[in-house]
């Protein structure tokens, strides 16, 4: 565990240098921590897979005060066995897997030593978290898988994924807000549009939320395409 400067008016505390369990469940967890703190002067905090970054105005406070008061918060808990809050919201997406939603099934199935079927039902039982929101406008990584789809990124780029297309890789499956070339192999397609300029919010995700991906038939994933609708679907509960 590190805590690091960043920029002119940043702290990053990082757990681990890869998504493992224990560092992605620290680092949402330190997260809700902090976001309760009473913390001055920082007007950002913003959770990554295994990190959370602060943003502080240096016109008010120093680098120092803040990392003072931020290792303060960190030496209260054993953050290798920290858990999240529950989630109080959980959102259900419907999404298509295999075929032409999901060209990449098959082969990151064989990847996982599982059947397409095994594969779908792993995925859609396993509960997910949005780790981060990044890269691109609301893009969420979701995660983690189970140990199988620990898989690495594609040895040649695919040239284009489409908007609302799920790639898995590194035990995460990214949504992707935008069609867009990447190394990750598409399983599935979704008609959720995770980043939407003209509403409030334009980021409909946060860090933090639960997610379950919902199957259905590609027939029924064309008709949620064709309506429109950026929430093709989808639909989120919250908890207190």
């Amino acid at each position: 565990m590190q805590i690091l400067p960043l920029g002119q008016d940043g702290i990053l505390v990082r757990f681990a240098l890869r998504a493992e369990p224990w560092a992605t469940s620290a680092a949402q967890a330190f997260y809700d921590t902090a976001r309760a703190a009473p913390l001055p002067h920082l007007h950002e905090i913003v959770p990554s897979l295994t990190s959370v970054l602060f943003r502080f105005d240096a016109t008010k406070t120093t680098r120092a005060e803040c990392a003072r008061q931020i290792a303060e918060l960190l030496s209260g808990r054993d953050w290798h066995t920290a858990m999240p809050q529950p989630a109080t919201r959980i959102w259900r997406i419907p999404a298509a897997f295999g075929g032409e939603h999901g060209p990449d099934l098959e082969a990151a199935s064989k990847l996982a030593g599982l059947s397409p079927e095994a594969a779908i039902e792993m995925i859609t039982t396993t509960p997910l978290r949005v780790l981060a929101i990044g890269f691109a406008p609301g893009q969420p990584y979701l995660g983690l898988l189970p140990k199988p789809w620990d898989l690495p990124r594609m040895q040649s780029l695919n040239p284009q994924v489409p908007k609302g297309a799920i790639a898995v890789a590194v035990r995460q499956l990214v949504l992707f807000s935008n069609a867009s070339p990447t190394g990750w192999r598409q399983i599935a397609r979704t008609a959720f549009a995770p980043f939407r300029p003209d509403a409030e919010p334009a980021v409909p995700l946060r860090a933090g939320d639960a997610l379950q991906l919902v199957p259905v038939s590609g027939d029924d994933l064309t008709g949620l395409l064709a309506s429109g609708d950026p929430a093709g679907g989808a639909i989120c509960e919250t908890r207190e």
